[in-house]
C-alpha cells in the first residue's frame, strides 16, 4: 500500500526549513554587524568598512550597514567615495530629504561649511511641501548637534501645520540651547493642553530648576507663571508655583498658593499638611507652624486637629529648650483630656510617654503610660509600636534583659514589616550597649540586607565598628567605653558623652577607635553649640585618617559646620570640593557637589 504524505504536514516541514534558514542567516548577520561596529569603535576603521562592504552586499537594504558603511569611509577621509555612496541612494530614493543632511555633513567633515549649509536648507525646504517629514529631518540634524538647524524645522512644520504638535522636541532642543524662558514656554503649552503632562515634566524642570531662587531658570519660570496666572487664573499655575517655591525652600510662598488651591477646589487638606512635613524637615519651623495652624483652623475632623496639635508639639521640642518643656507637658495633659485617652489618641500617648521618659526624666510614668495602653490595644501593628517604646525607655533605664524580651516580642508580632526589622536592629543595639558584641554583630550581619536602607547602612557601620575594633583589642576596651559613650549619647546626656570620649582619646591614641571617638565628639560638640571644638576634631580626622572610611564624613560636616555656623563660605566651598574630586563614591557627593556649586555661583542670574 502505497502512503501519500499529508501536504499539510510537507508544507509546514518546508516553512520550519526556511525559518531556521532563516534564523541562522539573521543571526550571522547580527554577529557580523556587531564586529562591525567593535571595529569600528575601536578605529579599525579599514576591518570594519570591508565588514560592512560585505553586509551590504548580501542584505542591500539594510540602512544600518549603508552608514555604517558611509561613515567608515569618512574616518579613512574617503569623502568623494562618502559622497558617491550617499548621491547614488538619494537617486534611487524617492523622497528622503534626510540623506541632503548626510551629504551636507559630508562636506562639514571637509572644512566645506558653505557647501554643508546648502544641503542643509535644500533638506529645510523640503518641509514646505511635506510638513510631515519634520520629525525625521529635525532628527537627523539632531543627530549632528545641528540644533538651531532641528529647531527652525519643528518651528517651521507647526507652522504650516498647526496640527502638528512638536512642543516636547522643541523644549527639549531648547533647553539644551540654553534658552529657558523658550523651553518652559514649550512646556507650559504642552501641560496646558494635557495637565497629567506636569508630573513628567518635572523632571525636565529638575534639570534645570536649583534651590537657588536668583538663577536665570527659576527667574524665566517663576515670571511665565505668574503672567500666565494674571492672564488665566487657573489652579495650574497655582500648582506649578506651588512646586517651584518647595523647590526654592520657600514654604510660606508655596503655602500662598496651596491655600488658593484649597479654596476653589475640592481637594483634601493633605496637601497642605505634606507642605508642613516638608518645611519641618528643612527645619523652617516658623513656616511650618503657621502652616498647620492653619490646617487645625481649617480642619474638618477631630482627628486632623489631633494629628496637627501632635505635630506643632513635635516641632516645639525639636526648636525650643528645657524651660518649655513644663508648658510642652501641660499641653499634652491638655490635649489628652480633650480627646481621651483611648486608642484613638494612641500615637500622641506615646509621644506624650517618650518625653516623659526622655525630656522629664520621668521614666516610670512613661512606662505606666504605655502598659495602660498596651492593655487596651487588640491589633498586632498597635501592640507592636507600644512595646517598641516601651523597650526603648527600659534601654534608657540600662534594663536591658527586659528591653530585649519586648523587642522579640516585636518581632513577633509584626514579622513581614519594617517594624520587625527595626527591633531587631535594636536588638543588636541593646545587646551592643551591655557589651555582647559578638551577638550584636550577628544580628547585624543579617540586618546588611534590609529591605530598609537607612536599616541596612546603620547595621553595616555598627558591624565594621565592631569587627575593627575587635581584632587588635581581644579585651575590646576601648570598645566597651565606646559603647557606653554611645548609650550616654541616647539617653541625651551628651556632656557625660562628650568626657568618656575625650578619656578614649587620651588614653586610646593610635587605634582603631579613634578616628569614630573624634567624630562623636564632634557630632555632640555641634549639639552642645561648641562648633570651634568640633572644627578642631574634623580637622584632626582629616589630618590623621583621611584614607579611613569616616574621612568624608568629616570633610563633610566641616564643610556644613563652615556654612552655617562658623560663616566662612570659603572653607565651606573648599571641604565641598574635595568630596567631590576625592570622594566619587561617598553618600554625600550629590548634596557636596550641589552646594559647591551654589557657593561657587554656578546658579547667579545671567546679566
Amino acid at each position: 500500500m502505497i502512503h501519500r504524505a499529508n501536504p499539510y504536514l510537507y508544507g509546514m516541514r518546508i516553512a520550519l526549513i526556511f525559518l531556521i534558514l532563516f534564523c541562522s542567516i539573521s543571526g550571522a548577520w547580527a554577529q557580523s554587524e556587531i564586529l562591525a561596529r567593535n571595529f569600528f569603535d575601536q578605529g579599525e576603521f579599514e576591518k570594519a568598512l570591508k565588514t560592512y562592504e560585505q553586509l551590504l552586499k548580501e542584505n542591500p537594504q539594510n540602512t544600518s550597514y549603508f552608514f555604517g558603511l558611509v561613515e567608515s569611509h569618512q574616518q579613512l577621509e574617503n569623502f568623494t567615495k562618502a559622497e558617491e555612496l550617499l548621491r547614488e541612494k538619494l537617486n534611487n530614493s524617492a523622497n528622503n530629504p534626510t540623506l541632503l543632511i548626510e551629504l551636507g555633513h559630508n562636506y562639514e567633515l571637509q572644512q566645506n561649511t558653505e557647501r554643508a549649509e546648502q544641503f542643509y536648507a535644500e533638506a529645510l525646504s523640503a518641509v514646505d511641501a511635506r510638513p510631515n517629514y519634520a520629525y525625521s529631518i529635525a532628527r537627523t540634524f539632531q543627530k549632528y548637534s545641528l540644533l538651531k538647524n532641528a529647531a527652525e524645522t519643528y518651528e517651521k512644520a507647526m507652522e504650516l501645520n498647526n496640527e502638528l504638535n512638536y512642543n516636547l522636541q522643541l523644549a527639549r532642543i531648547y533647553g539644551e540651547q540654553g534658552k529657558t524662558e523658550e523651553m518652559f514656554k514649550n512646556y507650559l503649552e504642552l501641560i496646558e493642553a494635557n495637565p497629567d503632562f506636569f508630573s513628567i515634566a518635572n523632571r525636565e524642570f529638575g534639570k534645570y530648576i536649583s534651590a537657588d531662587p536668583s538663577t536665570e531658570a527659576n527667574t524665566a519660570f517663576r515670571r511665565l507663571l505668574l503672567t500666565r496666572l494674571q492672564q488665566n487664573p487657573s489652579l495650574l499655575y497655582n500648582e506649578m508655583l506651588s512646586w517651584l517655591f518647595i523647590q526654592e525652600q520657600e514654604f510660606l510662598k508655596a503655602f500662598s498658593q496651596e491655600k488658593a488651591i484649597y479654596r476653589r477646589s475640592d481637594n483634601s487638606l493633605q496637601s497642605i499638611l505634606n507642605l508642613a512635613v516638608m518645611a519641618r524637615e528643612a527645619e523652617d519651623f516658623d513656616a511650618a507652624i503657621e502652616i498647620v495652624d492653619y490646617v487645625i483652623e481649617e480642619a474638618p475632623s477631630e482627628n486632623i486637629v489631633l494629628q496637627g496639635n501632635q505635630f506643632l508639639l513635635k516641632m516645639r521640642l525639636e526648636k525650643e529648650d528645657e524651660k518649655t518643656y513644663s508648658e510642652v507637658e501641660k499641653r499634652y495633659s491638655e490635649l489628652l483630656e480633650q480627646f481621651g485617652t483611648g486608642l484613638n489618641t494612641l500615637n500622641l500617648q506615646i509621644d506624650f510617654a517618650n518625653f516623659l521618659a526622655f525630656k522629664q526624666d520621668k521614666k516610670e510614668e512613661g512606662i505606666a503610660l504605655l502598659k495602660r495602653l498596651s492593655e487596651q490595644a487588640n491589633r498586632d501593628f498597635d501592640k507592636a509600636i507600644i512595646k517598641l517604646a516601651l523597650a526603648d525607655i527600659l534601654v534608657l533605664q540600662e534594663k536591658f534583659n527586659e528591653a530585649l524580651i519586648y523587642y522579640s516580642q516585636v518581632q513577633n508580632l509584626v514579622k513581614n514589616d519594617q517594624i520587625s526589622q527595626n527591633a531587631r536592629f535594636k536588638v543588636a543595639k541593646t545587646s551592643y550597649f551591655k557589651g555582647d558584641f559578638k551577638w550584636a554583630k550577628q544580628q547585624l550581619d543579617v540586618l546588611k540586607s534590609s529591605t530598609s536602607q537607612l536599616i541596612a547602612n546603620d547595621a553595616m557601620e555598627l558591624s565594621l565598628l565592631i569587627e575593627d575594633n575587635s581584632i587588635e583589642d581581644s579585651t575590646q576596651t576601648a570598645l566597651k567605653k565606646y559603647a557606653r559613650a554611645d548609650l550616654l549619647d541616647f539617653q541625651e546626656k551628651n556632656l557625660e558623652a562628650i568626657e568618656l570620649l575625650g578619656e578614649i582619646l587620651n588614653l586610646h591614641k593610635g587605634e582603631k577607635i579613634e578616628d569614630e571617638a573624634l567624630l562623636k565628639q564632634a557630632r555632640l560638640f555641634e549639639e552642645t553649640d561648641q562648633p570651634k571644638k568640633a572644627e578642631n576634631n574634623y580637622l584632626a580626622i582629616i589630618a590623621n585618617f583621611n584614607t579611613d572610611i569616616l574621612a568624608d564624613n568629616a570633610h563633610y560636616y566641616l564643610a556644613e559646620l563652615y556654612a552655617n555656623e562658623l560663616q566662612d563660605l570659603e572653607k565651606a566651598k573648599e571641604y565641598y570640593e574635595q568630596i567631590i574630586f576625592n570622594f566619587a563614591d561617598s553618600i554625600y557627593f550629590v548634596d557636596a557637589r550641589k552646594k559647591y556649586r551654589e557657593l561657587r555661583g554656578d546658579y547667579q542670574e545671567t546679566p
